[in-house]
């Protein structure tokens, strides 16, 4: 029997197969390969694996720069946790780092992208190296990632 995407996930990664379809229709939605695509695919997977997927019941904001490549971000967590703008559970708000709360049920899965992470995509030029990061961001766990801090 085929498994979803979600029911594949292995200590909060991926397997190759899985991921490279989370992947590709990130891409397809987003319309190109990204950083900060690949963050909100990642950060919105650990979401519903720690809380469980409900896109009716759970609410995201994202703090950061409102625009791209930084709200970027929004668009793979909108693929993962099906929260989105139209139904207006996930919400942008200005901030001068990357912060993400989920918030399910009284819960709140904080989330904050490491420093060292924010600075290594702070000046990636368009193109061939951006493609090259995003990869690179594939294979690092959330906690290589962010700073992550459950609230009940």
């Amino acid at each position: 029997m085929k498994r979803s995407v979600q029911e594949r996930i292995i200590d909060n990664k991926l397997d190759n197969d899985a991921m490279k379809v989370l992947v590709e229709e990130g891409v397809k939605f987003h319309g190109h390969l990204g950083p900060f695509l690949i963050l909100g695919l990642k950060a919105g997977l650990y979401a519903n694996n720690t809380l469980g997927k409900d896109c009716f019941r759970t609410y995201v904001i994202v703090e950061t720069e409102t625009s791209p490549p930084f709200s970027c971000i929004v668009d793979g967590i909108q693929i993962t946790t099906s929260c989105t703008m139209g139904k207006r559970n996930i919400e942008l708000k200005k901030g001068k780092h990357l912060h993400v709360t989920f918030v399910k049920e009284g819960t709140r899965l904080k989330m904050r992208l490491k420093d060292k992470i924010l600075k290594e995509l702070e000046n990636l030029k368009p193109g061939e190296e951006c493609k090259r990061k995003a990869i690179s961001l594939l294979n690092k766990s959330i906690r290589e990632l962010f700073d992550v801090k459950m609230e009940t």
